[in-house]
C-alpha cells in the first residue's frame, strides 16, 4: 500500500510539472495582438495560428504566433542548465552569424528571444516552453529593432494569458 501511495505522489508531481499552457486556442487573442502593434494593425486568427501585420507601423512588421508541442527534452535541458542560453546562441549563430539570443521572461514557462539579420530586413523569434507546450512568435520587419520590438510587444500583451499562472 505504501508503494502505491509513493507511486501516486510521484505521478501527481510529474503531472503538476507538465502542466503546459493555460490557453490552447489563439482565436481569442486576435484583438489584443492587433492592439499591441497599433491601431492600423490587422490580425487573423485560427486555434493554433495567429498572424498580425502592420504595414504603417515602424518597420512594417509581420508576426506569426504558432502553438505546438516540443517533447524532445529541450525544455528540461534548458531548465536544468544542461543547455545554456549561450549554447542556444551558438546554434543560432551557426545558422546566421548575425544572430543574438537572450532570455525572455515568461513566468512559469521558459523562453528566449533570438534576433537576426535577413536578406531583406531582420527577424526576431521568441520560443516559449512549458510542460511540452510550445509557443513561437516570429517577426519579420525592415530592421532588427522593429522585429524585436514587435515580438516584445506581443509577448507582453498575450503571453500571460497563454502561459497562465
Amino acid at each position: 500500500m505504501r508503494g502505491l501511495f509513493i507511486l501516486m505522489l510521484s505521478l501527481w508531481a510529474q503531472a503538476a510539472l507538465a502542466q503546459g499552457f493555460a490557453l490552447h486556442d489563439l482565436t481569442g487573442l486576435a484583438e489584443a495582438s492587433r492592439t499591441a502593434l497599433g491601431p492600423e494593425a490587422a490580425a487573423q486568427a485560427a486555434p493554433l495560428h495567429l498572424g498580425v501585420n502592420c504595414s504603417s507601423c515602424r518597420g512594417a512588421p509581420t508576426i506569426e504566433l504558432q502553438l505546438g508541442r516540443l517533447t524532445d527534452g529541450t525544455e528540461e535541458r534548458v531548465r536544468s542548465g544542461r543547455t545554456s542560453l549561450g549554447a542556444l546562441e551558438t546554434l543560432c549563430v551557426r545558422r546566421n552569424p548575425d544572430c543574438r539570443l537572450s532570455a525572455l521572461p515568461a513566468g512559469p514557462a521558459i523562453g528566449w528571444l533570438s534576433v537576426y539579420a535577413l536578406e531583406r530586413g531582420a527577424g526576431a523569434t521568441a520560443v516559449i516552453l512549458r510542460g511540452g507546450d510550445l509557443l513561437t512568435i516570429e517577426a519579420r520587419a525592415a530592421d532588427r529593432g522593429a522585429a524585436e520590438d514587435s515580438v516584445r510587444r506581443l509577448t507582453e500583451a498575450v503571453l500571460p494569458r497563454i502561459v497562465g499562472p
